[in-house]
């Protein structure tokens, strides 16, 4: 009896989870010409690579989102967008006027060139924050357009398109993060060869405010493009700098943000490498790390005391067709809904590097490079730019809590799972929170004793546990509760 309940235990923590959410799915291609593509779909806990035809690839800009279930709805490339079977949505095409889409016609460069938000207060509408170059000058234009999802028998169309914000000399990148009223949204861009950040308020009338904010950084020279990322917890944001085309010695750029004004403060910038650009930006689930990296160098930066750490150090795999192409180095960054993190590399290649633990520290955050093959077809750099959809209000703060338009769900399916089973007490839990709800794990022995507890923020899905080696051998139960809901698994502890 005990040997078919381990099996039990064993089944239930490795079956894949689909991520019910808007950030579940990653698109995979760099060239339409190749008769497959590819995507990723992330669980709790892993996630499934999948071929699939699709006339959409990417260069760079990659904007995807899906409905709370998790059923994809679109994306796109800069160029175009597409609907959820990967055919030009309704009014879909034309984005970005001017000369730059013509010269990239399969899809824009520009790292976090768009974003898909759902729309304040309607759950019906979508709207697309997108860039594009309007001259070799630097000059970039900063587009919104609005999806009805019910269109096209629930396809979705394109009902406002190109509706221009601003056109200034830009560097490359926008970001969002939700506003604490928990309904409206914040939405970013940079100046170029500046520390000017521009911030736009959009709720369910439109753009309510644009305005410009200094982050007290000595600016970089022409051309800065990054990956505007803020924490999960939306208090933290990062960006990156460089001192000159020359020397590229370059740091990151750490504020704090207020959800509530939209006012970022307190920054600090974090000299990081010398004689190379930093690519890739991502924090980890915690928000304790940040990452970044130059094609060579993978460093981990802790935000409580900015400590820098190298974690990773590129191991010369050429991907693609060899002898001479493609080295695997590192680029973009993305941290996936299964709590990893995920880069990709400069140029199209075979495959994709894998951070297992990015809440530990040091190595241990434990980089797997050029683990995941990609079969037959190649990407280049291109990962989405996914906000944290479920942040919700911020109790803190002097905003009204809004509502945020995404529906609660009854008797609420946490997608509780706990691996490995059995273990020495190391053991990692995944979970799905009733969204933006905080949440508590404890775990007790068979007498009832709780031998441990901590608390799950709202924007989580997994946690590394270590019980102590006093809690000893047995079978314990893993109990999750959030609002009034609860749930729990076996886990079995075999310390030698």
């Amino acid at each position: 009896m005990k040997y078919l309940t381990l099996i039990l235990f064993l089944n239930l923590g490795s079956q894949f989870v689909l991520c019910q959410g808007l950030n579940n799915t990653w698109l995979l291609g760099n060239d339409p010409g190749w008769p497959n593509l590819g995507r990723i779909e992330f669980g709790l806990s892993s996630y499934q690579l999948l071929n699939e035809q699709r006339k959409m690839a990417f260069k760079g800009t990659q904007g995807t989102i899906s409905d709370h279930n998790g059923n994809f709805l679109m994306s796109s490339n800069g160029i175009w967008i597409a609907n959820a079977n990967n055919d030009t949505m309704l009014n879909g095409s034309g984005l970005n006027p001017g000369y730059f889409v013509n010269s990239w016609p399969y899809g824009l460069p520009i790292f976090y060139g768009n974003v898909f938000l759902p729309y304040p207060g309607d759950s019906t509408y979508y709207v697309l924050f997108h860039q594009t170059e309007l001259s070799n000058d630097y000059i970039m234009g900063i587009y919104s357009s609005v999806i009805d999802i019910q269109l096209d028998g629930g396809l979705g169309g394109v009902i406002q398109k190109n509706d221009s914000i601003l056109a200034d000399t830009l560097g490359w990148g926008i970001s969002a993060v939700r506003n604490a009223n928990g309904k409206d949204w914040w939405v970013f861009f940079m100046e170029d060869s500046s520390d000017n950040i521009y911030t736009v308020n959009i709720t369910e009338n439109g753009i309510d405010t644009l305005y410009k904010q200094s982050l007290n950084f000595t600016p970089f020279p022409h051309g800065n493009g990054v990956q505007l990322t803020f924490s999960q917890d939306g208090t933290k944001f990062i960006s990156t700098t460089y001192d000159n085309p020359i020397d590229r010695n370059s740091s990151v750029v750490l504020c704090d943000f207020d959800r509530c004004t939209g006012l970022f403060s307190n920054t600090q910038v974090i000299p990081v490498s010398s004689g190379s650009y930093l690519w890739g930006l991502a924090f980890s689930s915690s928000g304790q790390f940040v990452y970044t990296c130059t094609s060579n160098y993978i460093f981990q930066i802790n935000t409580s005391t900015l400590s820098v750490d190298t974690v990773a150090t590129y191991d010369g795999f050429i991907s693609g067709i060899p002898p001479n192409c493609c080295a695997t180095t590192f680029w973009n960054m993305y941290l996936a809904a299964n709590g990893k993190i995920y880069i990709t590399s400069g140029s199209g290649v075979k495959h994709i590097h894998e951070m297992n633990y990015p809440d530990n520290a040091g190595i241990s955050c434990d980089v797997q490079q050029h683990t995941i093959s990609l079969g037959n077809y190649f990407h280049l750099r291109a990962v989405p730019n996914h906000p944290n959809y479920y942040l919700g209000c911020d109790t803190t703060s002097s905003c009204s809590c809004l509502t945020t338009g995404i529906e609660e769900l009854a008797n609420h399916d946490f997608k509780f799972s706990v691996t490995p089973n059995p273990n020495n007490g190391n053991f990692n839990v995944m979970y799905l929170l009733p969204q933006n709800k905080k949440g508590k794990l404890e775990v007790y022995d068979v007498n009832g004793r709780r031998v441990y507890e901590m608390n799950l923020p709202p924007w989580s899905t997994m946690q590394s546990i270590s019980l102590p080696l006093s809690v000893g051998s047995g079978v314990f139960n893993c109990v999750i509760t959030s609002v009034m809901e609860r749930v729990n698994k076996k886990v079995i502890i075999y310390n030698e």
